[in-house]
């Protein structure tokens, strides 16, 4: 009985999040001009403030370089795989899209933090550092060249630079390979330092959820693609995973924490950027309604997740 009660004290508040978010859409609690401030906020502050504090906290060893290998060439195999298996959906140019990289900023830190506390975001940045990077060269620079923009790696370094979630990560990195954070931590200031972050980073989670709730969708006429470009990328994922755990574990002691932050990474839904870093045209409804389904399977996931970590 106190098992099923911790596994409700975590799922709940996320599904009632959702939720909330969801009213905020039917009700017209938000408008989407609203909803655009909400993810500004996220998106310029308090998510590069939570990548900042999960990097900085970060232990830097043999593997973290592991770990780095081990996701970005998953990440790889996955794109790969999405281009082979695009013929068995609607040949879409950018379906391969979905089947790879993992949206952990708006979605992977929140519910990990939900599973085993904000103090052990480090293990969720540990896998999270492979796609990150994945994500800011190889996949964008691909989406774009398949979405008909021009392109080229100068473009894309400097884009890169220039976002605020990739600062907070290099920013993280920076601090805690150089041991600043440590010096921080272990000075005078180091309380406000932590209690400062604390505040920013505190609504994130719950702000996402209601992101989440709000974009929910389903296109009636969309469900046979989409379903098919779900399950492709459940099939795809679940493969990797097992190889990369296996990899991980044949090499490193098992950790209970970051094989959790293994099988949540590789349960989360494609990047939510698709839309914003590729001109999606007629395809941007099978976008937004794969990626939505794909975010109700990842919570499915985590109800499963959460009764793990409490074994």
């Amino acid at each position: 009985m106190q098992q099923i009660i911790s596994v409700l004290e975590m799922v709940l508040p996320v599904l009632i999040m959702i939720f909330l978010g969801y009213l905020c859409r039917t009700k017209g609690l938000v408008s989407k001009e609203g909803l655009s401030g909400i993810k500004g906020v996220i998106s310029n502050i308090t998510l590069p403030v939570v990548l900042f504090q999960a990097f900085y906290t970060t232990s830097y060893s043999a593997k973290s370089l592991l770990s780095f290998a081990i996701v970005f060439t998953s990440c790889c195999l996955a794109l790969a795989a999405g281009h082979f298996l695009n013929r068995f959906v609607a040949n879409s140019k950018l379906m391969p899209y979905l089947l790879s990289g993992f949206e952990v900023g708006m979605l992977g830190y929140a519910l990990f933090g939900l599973l085993a506390g904000t103090d052990n975001l480090s293990y969720m940045a540990t896998v999270d550092l492979g796609q990150v990077i994945f994500v800011y060269t190889i996949y964008l620079t691909l989406l774009k060249n398949a979405a008909g923009q021009k392109t080229n790696a100068k473009g894309i370094f400097f884009g890169m630079l220039k976002n605020p979630a990739f600062q907070g990560v290099a920013v993280g990195i920076i601090t805690g390979v150089t041991g600043l954070g440590s010096l921080i931590d272990g000075s005078a200031a180091g309380g406000i330092f932590r209690e400062t972050i604390q505040m920013i980073t505190l609504p994130t989670s719950g702000m996402i959820l209601i992101i989440v709730g709000y974009e929910l969708s389903v296109k009636k006429e969309l469900i046979g693609p989409v379903v098919k470009t779900i399950a492709l990328r459940i099939l795809v994922m679940g493969l990797l995973l097992c190889l990369s755990a296996l990899v991980m574990f044949s090499i490193v002691p098992f950790d209970k924490n970051l094989f959790t932050a293994m099988i949540l990474l590789f349960s989360l839904p494609a990047p939510f950027i698709i839309p914003l870093y590729a001109d999606v045209d007629a395809e941007g409804v099978y976008i937004s309604t794969t990626l939505s389904m794909n975010t109700l399977v990842t919570i499915l996931i985590f109800i499963g997740l959460s009764v793990y970590t409490l074994s």
